[in-house]
């Protein structure tokens, strides 16, 4: 029997909570914040205790990139890393803590941390 969307929505709601609540952005080190859609995919560099965003990036208008064994979704989530970490460069941000609000660290989320990464942002 298949899980209502109801269900599935309260699940992802708690996941993303529990994320939260060990994962928090200061003006030393912001909360690099990951929304994952069907079709893009999207980051914020959030300052918690200023409730600001300093930096952010998606993949909306974003060609297609390519990386070496990496295609589609995948590859413009690793573009969407490194767009984001040139933008945080410019800011002086340069240590953030990682807020996968509840994704598993797989597939278009690990690839935008490691596109993050190679852009020189330290978690």
């Amino acid at each position: 029997m298949r899980e209502s969307t109801q269900a599935k929505r309260a699940g992802q709601r708690y996941r993303k909570q529990r994320v939260r609540r060990k994962v928090h952005g200061t003006a030393e080190r912001p909360r690099l914040a990951v929304f994952r859609s069907n079709r893009y995919i999207s980051a914020q560099i959030i300052d918690d205790d200023a409730a600001r965003t300093l930096a952010a990036a998606n993949d909306l208008k974003l060609e297609a990139p390519s990386f070496e064994g990496l295609s589609g979704k995948v590859a413009r989530a690793k573009a969407v890393g490194l767009a984001l970490a040139e933008v945080a460069k410019a800011h002086g941000v340069e240590q953030v803590v990682f807020d996968r609000a509840g994704y598993k660290y797989h597939g278009r989320v690990a690839a935008l941390a490691d596109g993050a990464r190679e852009g020189g942002l330290k978690f």
